[in-house]
């Protein structure tokens, strides 16, 4: 009789916690690459097509004010992972920095309680995995076409266009797995980084669209001394051949490492497609402005043909849901590592605290606590989201981690959450934008530029939305600087940024 008790006991047990276990919600994190909330129709634009994107902010929420902490690619997903700042994670630029996968990380807590975890595509942290059952990561930033990935079996090529192979490996991978158990799947695009390399298929979707020139293209960045000093300039910057695909001789095209990697169907669609937009250049003869207006129009046609194979992938994972009846209790998070400069200052790249850069697109689908077409206006950074995703699985936030939950926010979409956000870009190299960190409330900006350039800039996002006129040294605002050091160093501390301290500490202003 205690032996039948006991084996009943242990029964119950087992089907208690696969039943915990099915409870808990599954996790689809969607990250792209440099994809600007400007060009997603969810956030208004009036050009671009993201219909598979728009759904999840039509099934679930749009986040209207979410942000990073370091708007650059490793960083950003270093943040995801840990849910603590550039200077705790360890992982603070692109350029010298080494992710240490021993660290905690919120997938590692999922596992303790069950979950099968993956990462597919994109990561840009190195190739030493900790924390996932499975990954087939893109080496380093990754190629467009005929990527090569690296897996607990290695490395290998995969032939093909690599918005497809990243969809076409994650739902392999939810093929295999335990439907007793919940899963937690992040799937990293390559797109829309540079050198924006559009699917093929996708030539042509925006060729005859009318582009307008943003208000801040021909910013002369006078008041903003760092700014004037960056090189991501489209009509100074940005290159003709690399970045826009128009070479001199269809030799050098083909030298070009984007194309050596490419088979000849591939190379022969992009060589139709090009090369007569070169021969039309060419004959144009344009020059100044015309020049910098044309190179814009070129950049946006190429940076949104690259995003439609993306969105369209995207799409391919929601109808993956649907048809296996894992919507209802599966949370699905898009979201780009940072925001990018679709022509705003004259400007491609991120990196800077301006709000191009600063602020991210996310959206957010989860049926059981988000009702349908829901606007979240609720300041929040990426590092709130590791927290929040443990909160939902029940499991208790480690002590390290700087983030907050926003479950609270999306139970009742009124509640505040961060009423100031804390930035600070650590890399000293690439298109020259000087370090800097800062404090932004819901009217003010607050900046300080070290190395490069040592200054302060001060904005009134009220009266100033663009950001043009640093107003620091404007009598009238100087008792709104005053307050802003004072949230700075709050955050400074609230965040343990010595290295911040040090450097608020400098008097720059005799």
């Amino acid at each position: 009789m205690k032996l039948t008790s006991i084996c009943l006991a242990l029964i119950l047990w087992g089907i208690c916690g696969q039943v915990l276990g099915q409870n808990r919600p599954n996790i689809v994190i969607i990250i792209s690459d440099d994809h600007a909330y400007q060009t997603i129709g969810a956030y208004g634009s009036t050009y671009a097509k993201t219909p598979h994107i728009d759904r999840i902010a039509s099934e679930g929420a749009i986040f209207n004010h979410a942000y990073v902490n370091n708007s650059i690619c490793g960083p950003a997903r270093a943040t995801l992972l840990t849910g603590k700042y550039s200077h705790k994670n360890g992982f603070k630029d692109n350029e010298t920095s080494e992710f240490d996968f021993n660290q905690d990380l919120f997938v590692k807590q999922l596992q303790q309680v069950g979950y099968q975890t993956a990462w597919v595509g994109k990561i840009h942290l190195g190739e030493q995995l900790q924390g996932f059952n499975y990954y087939d990561i893109l080496v380093g930033q990754g190629t467009y076409f005929n990527p090569d990935f690296i897996s607990k079996q290695g490395r290998k090529r995969t032939e093909g266009y690599v918005s497809d192979i990243v969809t076409e490996k994650s739902i392999n991978w939810l093929d295999t797995l335990d439907s007793s158990k919940p899963f937690c799947l992040v799937i990293g695009h390559k797109a829309t980084h540079r050198t924006w390399m559009p699917d093929p298929k996708d030539f042509g979707t925006y060729d005859a669209m009318n582009f307008t020139v943003p208000s801040t293209f021909y910013d002369n960045y006078q008041s903003r001394q760092a700014a004037a000093l960056q090189e991501m300039s489209i009509d100074k910057d940005m290159k003709m051949a690399y970045d826009l695909k128009m070479f001199d001789s269809l030799e050098d095209m083909m030298n070009d490492g984007n194309f050596k990697r490419m088979n000849q169907e591939q190379k022969d669609s992009y060589i139709a497609y090009y090369r007569p937009i070169y021969e039309q250049l060419k004959n144009s003869k344009l020059t100044g402005k015309q020049l910098a207006e044309w190179k814009f129009k070129r950049y946006m046609i190429d940076y949104l043909n690259t995003a439609q194979s993306m969105d369209r992938n995207i799409g391919k994972v929601l109808d993956y849901l649907d048809q296996k009846s894992l919507s209802k209790n599966t949370v699905v998070i898009y979201l780009s590592d940072q925001g990018f400069y679709m022509g705003e200052h004259g400007w491609f790249d991120k990196r800077w605290m301006y709000e191009e850069s600063f602020r991210t697109p996310m959206l957010m689908r989860y049926p059981p606590l988000i009702k349908p077409a829901t606007k979240i206006e609720a300041k929040l950074v990426n590092a709130d989201i590791a927290p929040t995703l443990l909160e939902l699985a029940r499991i208790k936030k480690p002590s390290d981690m700087q983030g907050k939950s926003f479950v609270h926010v999306l139970k009742n979409t009124k509640k505040e959450h961060r009423k100031d956000l804390y930035y600070h870009y650590f890399e000293n190299g690439e298109h020259a934008v000087s370090p800097h960190f800062g404090v932004r409330d819901d009217r003010y900006k607050l900046i300080r530029y070290y190395k490069r350039v040592e200054s302060w800039e001060l904005f009134d996002l009220q009266k100033d939305p663009n950001e043009f006129q640093n107003v620091y040294k404007d009598p009238t605002y100087q008792q709104i600087v005053t307050r802003m050091k004072q949230k700075l160093m709050e955050q400074i501390r609230e965040f343990d940024d010595k290295e911040a301290e040090a450097i608020y500490k400098v008097d720059i202003d005799r």
